[in-house]
This record gives structure tokens, C-alpha cells and sequence, in this order.
């Protein structure tokens, strides 16, 4: 018997280091509020699905899901389980609705409402709430009625960049009983109400509103390059900043802000993967801009983050996950 456990057990790691699924399933999903159009997805199934009807998956999911080649995730997650680094995990991948700024956004789940924001490209967010409805009463039942998923929150994580990246802090705030962990990379933590646009910043705003939402982490990362512009001029870039004070509080106008840090999270601001996790793990990433070539630097450290096999954890091996330097720009 011993043996034979033995046997099924390197079978199973080896299936690990097997290539990524070739191709994705392509689905296509009914939308009522958004109706008539219907929202792509792409389903990523890890090596070895088919060979172990027994086991179940964590998933995760991603918006902008048309970015997927873009940043990467495919060689990403191959790489990754050819070196047995994270454990195996079936990934959802969500085109975009082609309002993607009205789609992306803040809602308000207890009013059952969206909590649109302004811009100089004009509203973001009113149909945040729509969005949020059907990612929670619709995707998430769909894919766990089809795959072989862990149905707990532990088993489900959220992913976005930019404007999908407040999306994504959206459904673990809003949905934690859905969503245990929140992957957010450049995020537009910087978005005001459409009300009375000024001092006041929307996501930093349901923080301080609080109540802590147990068991809910989350990996945030920023690139050092992202921007230039500093409206309360304090020496500190917006996309920097307005991270900042989402997490550990600070002064935003004429009011002083607790953040994560004042609900009782435990914050690093510094992430290193050889270090033990805290609730809250901020990144940031040398010399990364906005854009999907950062994003796919940030990519390895967030899977690396969330789903880490015990070997990839320990000590020195973690720090390969380290975000690798950026590749020169080549002389004209």
C-alpha cells in the first residue's frame, strides 16, 4: 500500500510539470443586464486535470482577459509548473465589456448600487454594480457547476490591472465570502466620486467604512514609473500615493484616514517572497510603468504569491520569484 501511495504520489507531481493546456475552453456567458452582448471568457485548465477526477482546484479569476497574450500568462504559469513552483489552479480569464469604463468600477452591494467616479475621460463605474452581480450570482456559480473547483473562498482569488484592478479590490470587498484574496496591479485607487470630485477617493472612502473583511488578503503592486502627477504635491506620485494611503491611512484634504492598517490587517510594504505572508503585501516594482509588459513582471511574483508549493516557499528558493529587473530599452 505504501508503495503504491508512493507511486501515485510522484505521478502527481510529475503531471505538475507538464505544459500548460494547449488550448483554452472558450466560453461564451449571458449577461441580462447587459444584454444583448454576451461576455467571453477563457478557461485555463492546469496540467494533469483530466488524469485526477478525485482532486479539486483553486480559480482564478482575471478581468481584461483580452490581455492574457499580452502579459504573458500562458508561458507564465507553463514556466511555473515545469519548475513546480505553484500549486495547480484552474484560471478564468474575462474579456472585457466593450464599455470597459462603465463596467469597471466601485458598487455598493448593500444599497445595490454602483458608486460611479469621475475622470477626465469622463464616468467610470455605472454599471460596477451590474458587473459585480454577475461575476457573483452568475460566473462564479457557472464555473463551479462545470469544473472541479474548491467552492470557499479560500479557493478563490480575483486579478486585475488599472481600472480592472479596482474591479478586483471591489469583488473582495464587496463579495469576501466569494473571494478570499485580491490581486491588484496598478490600481486606480485614484477615482473620486462623480458627485463632488476633490480630496476624496472612492475606494479609500469603503475602507475607512470598514468593517475588516476576515480572512480577506491581498497582493498590490505599483510600478516606480507609473506616472508623474502629484496634485497635493507632497513628492509622492498619485499611483503611489493613493496605494499608500488605501493601506496604511495618511491625511487625504482635511481628514486623517486609518486604511487597511487601522482595521487591524497586518500590512508589509516591502514584499518579499521568502518572508512570511501578511494579510496585506505591497509591491513595488523597479521601474515598472503602466502598462501590460510591467504587468507581466508582476504577474510570476502575484502567482508566486497566492499559490506557492511548499518547496517554491522555503528558503533560498523563494527568492527566484523575485520580480526580475526590466529589460533595457535597445540603443536607436
Amino acid at each position: 500500500m505504501r508503495a503504491s501511495a508512493a507511486i501515485a504520489a510522484l505521478a502527481l507531481i510529475a503531471s505538475f510539470a507538464l505544459p500548460l493546456r494547449a488550448e483554452p475552453v472558450r466560453v461564451q456567458l449571458d449577461a441580462p443586464a447587459f444584454a444583448p452582448e454576451q461576455v467571453k471568457l477563457s478557461v485555463y485548465l492546469p496540467p494533469g486535470y483530466g488524469d485526477h477526477a478525485d482532486r479539486r482546484y483553486s480559480v482564478l479569476y482575471i478581468n481584461d482577459g483580452e490581455d492574457m497574450p499580452a502579459v504573458g500568462l500562458e508561458s507564465t504559469l507553463s514556466r511555473l509548473y515545469a519548475q513546480q513552483a505553484i500549486e495547480p489552479v484552474i484560471v478564468v480569464a474575462i474579456d472585457m465589456l466593450t464599455d470597459r469604463m462603465g463596467t469597471y468600477g466601485l458598487s455598493d452591494r448593500a444599497a445595490g448600487a454602483s458608486r460611479p467616479g469621475s475622470s477626465r475621460f469622463g464616468p467610470i463605474g455605472t454599471r460596477a454594480h451590474d458587473y459585480a452581480q454577475w461575476l457573483a450570482g452568475t460566473l462564479v456559480p457557472y464555473i463551479d457547476s462545470h469544473y472541479r473547483t474548491v467552492p470557499q473562498a479560500s479557493g478563490r482569488s480575483m486579478l486585475g490591472w488599472s481600472l480592472g484592478a479596482l474591479q478586483a479590490f471591489d469583488m473582495g470587498w464587496q463579495y469576501p465570502e466569494l473571494f478570499g484574496r485580491v490581486g491588484a496591479f496598478s490600481p486606480s485607487f485614484w477615482l473620486p466620486p462623480s458627485r463632488a470630485p476633490g480630496d476624496e477617493r472612492l475606494a479609500q472612502s469603503m475602507v475607512e467604512r470598514g468593517p475588516r473583511r476576515e480572512g480577506l488578503r491581498m497582493f498590490i503592486a505599483v510600478g516606480s514609473a507609473e506616472e508623474t502627477d502629484d496634485r497635493d504635491h507632497d513628492g509622492v506620485f498619485d499611483a503611489l500615493d493613493d496605494a499608500l494611503t488605501l493601506i496604511r491611512g495618511g491625511r487625504e484634504g482635511e481628514r486623517e484616514l486609518q486604511g487597511l492598517t487601522g482595521l487591524g490587517y497586518r500590512v508589509s510594504l516591502a514584499y518579499e517572497p521568502c518572508r512570511p505572508q501578511s494579510d496585506i503585501d505591497f509591491l513595488l516594482l523597479a521601474d515598472g510603468c503602466h502598462n501590460q509588459a510591467s504587468w507581466a513582471r508582476m504577474l510570476p511574483v502575484f502567482l508566486h504569491w497566492a499559490y506557492a508549493t511548499p518547496a517554491a516557499s522555503a528558503m533560498p528558493r523563494c527568492r527566484d520569484y523575485l520580480p526580475a529587473p526590466a529589460a533595457p530599452t535597445p540603443a536607436p
